[in-house]
């Protein structure tokens, strides 16, 4: 038995029922009777798939565990003992399948979607356009490309800019793009650019006018679009290649002639689906005065060395196929355009990319339009791209939203091609889950109309004591509780109290209201009178408080936001500045315990009875020296 004969063992050997197995086995004992490798003198790739097989195999290594085949255990058993290395690549096989496999199940979604032609492997694609931040429906694009690649199939991802718009993309959006990808945990493979290839399309746009598949149009743009509206074709169509291909030069120069044209792919002029009628492959940026056209706008990475610039529509399968890409994956709002990309490949005879389709995802009271998003940013509604209200990735992250409850969610929405329109309290009940078995509990009272209570039997000078930070969980670890004879309570708790009522105070024990002093209806002075040996099973209102003396309170900002629009769902016709959202960020003074002043930007807390709140800036470093927290929603009417 030669080595080449390997592979047909190791089909054998692998397969389920136990006479294969048997019969293969006792002719790998003859083969073996005097060979220390399966050929030659050295470990062979033919013995590492033979090895594995068996360690891996139930049946197989049953059978071999017996001992009666002398020649295959003696085999076995000298690979394992000289070559340790095997197992270290076992295990990385195994720990790779069970990763896998926990995302599969994790996910929870339907991706059993039957994808062609994945034997040679998946490589797919990302492919953002750097002319604004990732949002929350980019996200999931990013993760269903990351899970095909990386965990569906152990493959590639690409992640390729689509720079083909100088009017709108700048560094700044693509160096975000990478940054909030890597805050997303996705690492892709490889980082590319369609404006790598921007000499290799003008190639390929030239062949295709030579080919008769490409024409120069000078229509004016309002015509070519009632034109292809009323599936009528261009007077320009049967323009004679070799006239189209000295336009094209010319638009490439950038002259006056050149600037009246585009180039548009000669498809179906009367196709009843309009990503087929003729579609502009090349043409000249707008500037922000759209009538300015033609003028030379300078490219984020390349400058002044082109006027002209191809399409997405165009650039998109071309480079698909030049860089390998299996599998492309997007949202439906492509499905019409998915002939064209065919009509691309095929014409251009390119390797073929399957295509599949998914639903974007929606939310309620939010906008994702770029130009929108833009608008908000720009007039000042919004503090910035990352400002907690937007749905950009840094803007909900910002807010605190953490990124395995993301992936879990997104994932668990799956590749299907049904639209919908989540409603956020689903996202954030899941992220509540992740975060209370973790967060430490602060405790924090509101600064407006504080009450100060006396307890007459108070601790004659304060003192600390170090308590667990969660009260399930000992590994978030302790903090320092001051406790002292003057404390702080919320107004709005003081204002709920009866004279001679038993309350508990938090984190200490009962105590029992012995006199409360009001100015009109605000609550001034509390006079308490500590009943430690109290149950505080019986008592009703338990409530935080923080000693007056004794540790350096921390004075924070609390934020809560909330959503930008008034109305569910934008309609077609509905203008954005009708239904923006007016007092969506209140802001509470708050001092908080003094535990607060260690803790590191980004840090998920939860403030008791407060709710649960990220840390954005910590003491010192926000307006006057306070600390800045943002209120992180859970999911439930608050």
């Amino acid at each position: 038995m030669a080595s080449a004969r390997v592979p047909d063992f190791v089909q054998d050997l692998a397969a389920p029922d136990f006479k294969t197995v048997e019969a293969s086995l006792l002719e790998l004992e003859r083969y073996l009777t005097l060979r220390t490798y399966l050929g030659g003198y050295q470990l062979s790739s033919a013995d590492k798939d033979l090895w594995t097989t068996l360690r891996t195999s139930k049946v197989a290594s049953r059978i071999v565990r017996k001992g009666s085949l002398a020649n295959v255990a003696r085999w076995f058993n000298f690979i394992e003992a000289t070559h340790p290395e095997i197992q270290v690549e076992i295990k990385a096989a195994q720990a790779k399948e069970q990763a896998r496999r926990a995302a599969a199940s994790k996910a929870g979604g339907n991706y059993n979607i039957g994808l062609r032609n994945t034997e040679n492997g998946v490589v797919t694609r990302f492919p953002p356009e750097p002319s604004g931040y990732l949002h929350i429906g980019h996200a999931k694009a990013a993760f269903l490309n990351d899970y095909f690649a990386h965990y569906a199939f152990d493959d590639k991802l690409i992640v390729r800019f689509d720079d083909t718009n100088p009017t709108k993309e700048k560094q700044e959006f693509q160096d975000s793009i990478l940054e909030d990808l890597r805050l997303l945990g996705i690492k892709p493979d490889r980082v590319t650019y369609t404006s790598d290839y921007f000499e290799q399309l003008y190639e390929i746009c030239q062949r295709m006018i030579a080919d008769g598949h490409a024409y120069a149009d000078d229509t004016d743009p309002e015509v070519q679009k009632e034109q292809r509206l009323n599936r009528l074709p261009s007077k320009r169509r049967d323009r004679p290649p070799q006239e189209s291909l000295e336009i094209f030069r010319e638009m490439r120069d950038g002259t006056e002639f050149g600037k009246k044209h585009c180039i548009r792919a000669r498809i179906a002029f009367d196709s009843p689906n309009g990503a087929m009628r003729d579609p502009v492959v090349y043409r000249f940026p707008k500037s922000e005065n759209e009538d300015d056209v033609g003028e030379p706008i300078p490219h984020h990475r390349t400058g002044l060395a082109w006027n002209i610039y191809p399409t997405y529509d165009f650039a998109c399968p071309v480079v698909d196929s030049i860089e390998g890409v299996t599998h492309a994956l997007r949202t439906t709002e492509y499905a019409d355009r998915n002939a064209q990309y065919q009509w691309f490949l095929d014409t251009l005879k390119l390797r073929p990319v399957q295509l599949w389709d998914f639903a974007r995802i929606n939310f309620i009271r939010t906008f994702l339009s770029k130009r929108k998003l833009t608008k908000v940013v720009d007039t000042g509604i919004v503090t910035g791209w990352d400002d907690p209200r937007m749905p950009t990735v840094r803007g909900i992250l910002r807010r605190g939203l953490t990124v395995p409850a993301l992936r879990e969610f997104m994932l668990k929405q799956g590749p299907s091609r049904n639209a919908v329109t989540m409603d956020w309290t689903i996202l954030w009940a899941m992220n509540k889950k992740a975060i209370d078995p973790v967060a430490p509990r602060h405790t924090a009272v509101e600064k407006r109309h504080l009450v100060v209570a006396t307890l007459s039997n108070g601790p004659k000078s304060a003192y600390s004591e170090e308590k667990p930070k969660h009260p399930k969980n000992a590994s978030v670890g302790t903090k320092l509780v001051t406790y002292a004879s003057s404390v702080f309570i919320d107004q709005a708790d003081a204002a709920t109290f009866s004279l001679n009522e038993e309350i508990t105070l938090m984190n200490w024990g009962n105590a029992i209201v012995r006199g409360v002093t009001r100015e009109d209806t605000l609550v001034t002075e509390l006079q308490l009178e500590l009943n430690l040996e109290g149950d505080f099973r019986k008592t009703e209102k338990k409530v935080t408080w923080l000693a007056k003396e004794g540790s350096k309170l921390v004075d924070a900002e609390l934020w809560e936001f909330d959503y930008l629009l008034t109305k569910d769902t934008l309609g077609k016709d509905d203008q954005l500045d009708g239904f923006l959202a007016t007092n969506t960020a209140r802001m509470t003074e708050a001092l908080c315990d003094a535990n607060l002043a260690t803790v590191e930007p980004n840090t998920i807390i939860q403030l008791e009875r407060k709710g649960y709140f990220r840390l954005d800036k910590r003491a010192g470093q926000g307006p006057h020296g306070r600390a800045v927290l943002f209120k992180i929603p859970t999911g439930a009417k608050e």
